[in-house]
Order: structure tokens, then sequence, then C-alpha cells
């Protein structure tokens, strides 16, 4: 049987992309502004009302989320690596965009659709949710076990 390798140090370094690419991505000076216009967040608001306790779950369990994406993302690549024998980091990053397309960006558009939100608002998360996936694809690709 045969086990499935991950290099914990591509992954640990994978996750926390997500969040330097999360930060980047919502800051006003980027997309910051126009994510709050489209959702009717108030970023001020919402630091004043938030406890230390709320805020440290807040980001300890985005953390986590991003950790299992990039372990499932890493264990994937390894299985399709081993099935094409392509190189490592073509095929995660070939799997890092199938995912998305498959997964990520048609469950964003059914649960927006269904929500109301604007296009535009799926469009600017699905595009940050691509580049979150690519850069840690890249990573998990660079640093494969």
């Amino acid at each position: 049987m045969m086990g499935i390798e991950v290099n914990v140090w591509g992954v640990l370094l994978a996750t926390v992309s997500s969040m330097v690419v999360g930060s980047l991505w919502y800051m006003p000076a980027a997309f910051g502004k126009q994510w709050m216009k489209l959702t009717g967040v108030n970023m001020e608001k919402m630091r004043k009302s938030q406890q230390p306790a709320a805020m440290a779950w807040v980001y300890g369990s985005v953390f986590m989320a991003s950790l299992v994406m990039a372990y499932v993302l890493a264990a994937t690549a390894f299985l399709a690596t081993r099935f094409t024998h392509d190189s490592y980091l073509q095929d995660t990053l070939m799997l890092a965009l199938w995912l998305w397309l498959g997964f990520t960006a048609g469950r964003l558009y059914v649960h927006d659709t269904f929500e109301g939100r604007r296009k535009k608002l799926t469009i600017l998360n699905s595009a940050h949710e691509l580049v979150t996936v690519l850069v840690m694809a890249l990573i998990l690709g660079w640093l494969h076990p």
C-alpha cells in the first residue's frame, strides 16, 4: 500500500501564504474598499466591536481551514504526480487550477447566485481564491516531498 507523502514545511508555508494573499488582496489599497462596498462590511465598526478572543477564534479557524486546504492540495498533487509522472510543480499548478474551477469557483457562483449577491463580489472572491490556490501550488510544487 502506498502512503501519501507531503512536505510538512511546504504545507505550513502554503498555509501562511494564504493568509498573506488574503491580507494583501483585501487591504484598502487593493480590493478591500470594493469588497466592503459590495458586502456592506464596515471594518472599523467590526474592529471596535470584536473582542480579542473572538478575533483570535476567527484568525485561528481561518488558519486551520487554510492548513486543511494546503494539505489536501499537497496530498492530491502527490497522487496526481504518481499517476501522470509529470513535473510535480506542473501537476500541482494544474491540479490547483482544476480544483479551483470545479469546486471553489463553481460553488461560490451557485451560493452567490441563490443568495442574490452581486456578480462583482463573486468575481472578486473567486479571483482571490484562484490567486490563493495558485500561490499555494507554487510553494507546494517547489517544496515537494
